[in-house]
């Protein structure tokens, strides 16, 4: 079946089965193997994506379930030169050991500051709660976020105008 629906800007036609999930169509089909599959339970959050402006665990969404929606992926927070503010957040504060966990928690965190920049500490922790990571203990994590915070909330400001 045809499926034609956008990624990191970009539209893009796929001939998937029913049954094949986002996950597994943004790797095979498309080569976005920045996310990652590992439960594939919808339980470690390696696998999230951004659904038309929502976090979503790409190996719980049916690659059909994506007709006509935006997907953006961890590929698509740079511009291929320079990191997002928050990749940059991640990589000063060392928010990253064996990189498993990354992409799902960068489009976490994301989603998050582009719905809520003035999220406290307490809010990040509870949004990336359901992402595992069995290398940081979180903390780093958390300081790049909130670090990274501040570019979304002047952007925020400035379309604000």
């Amino acid at each position: 079946m045809q499926i034609v629906f956008t990624v990191n800007g970009k539209s893009v036609q796929v001939d998937v089965e029913p049954r094949l999930t986002l996950a597994d169509c943004l790797r095979h089909k498309l080569g976005l193997t920045g996310t990652h599959v590992g439960c594939e339970q919808g339980v470690c959050g390696a696998c999230t994506v951004i659904l038309n402006g929502s976090a979503v665990r790409g190996c719980l969404v049916l690659a059909v379930q994506a007709e006509g929606a935006d997907v953006r992926t961890v590929e698509g927070l740079s511009d291929g030169t320079t990191l997002s503010p928050l990749q940059a957040a991640f990589r000063k504060h060392h928010a990253l050991q064996c990189g498993f966990c990354t992409p799902g928690m960068l489009m976490t965190a994301q989603a998050l500051l582009e719905t809520e920049p003035d999220a406290d500490e307490a809010r990040i922790r509870e949004v990336i709660s359901d992402n595992l990571c069995r290398c940081t203990g979180y903390l780093d994590i958390v300081e790049a976020i909130v670090e990274a915070r501040a570019a979304y909330q002047d952007s925020r400001d400035e379309r604000a105008g």
